[in-house]
């Protein structure tokens, strides 16, 4: 006759949960919706970027005010959270960027 042990037993297996970045929280895909929200955020970083730059005031001012637009069409189409949160960060970027573009010398 064998003994059974009382003791617990040591899982073997750890549990990690990494987390993962998706704009999909809904669990339906919006490819479109999410290309638009990774223009609007790029976009706003790189208008951002060369709005520091005073050299590079045009192409800052153009990005900057294209973002805005885009990113604005983009606002009101948007299904998830994690889109807006992208969107709204990429517009305020470009507005910044294109703000001060302008200051810098704008369309001239």
């Amino acid at each position: 006759m064998s003994e059974v042990s009382t003791e617990p037993q040591a899982q073997t297996q750890a549990q990690t949960h990494v987390p993962r970045l998706t704009l999909n929280s809904d669990g339906q895909r919006h490819p479109v919706l999410n290309a638009f929200t990774v223009f609007t955020f790029i976009g706003g970083i790189a208008a951002f970027a060369l709005g520091l730059i005073v050299s590079a005031h045009l192409p800052a001012a153009i990005l900057g005010i294209v973002v805005f637009a885009v990113g604005m069409v983009t606002q009101m189409m948007s299904a998830t959270r994690e889109q807006r949160i992208f969107i709204i960060a990429g517009i305020i970027a470009g507005a910044v960027g294109a703000g001060l573009a302008i200051a810098h010398g704008g369309f001239g």
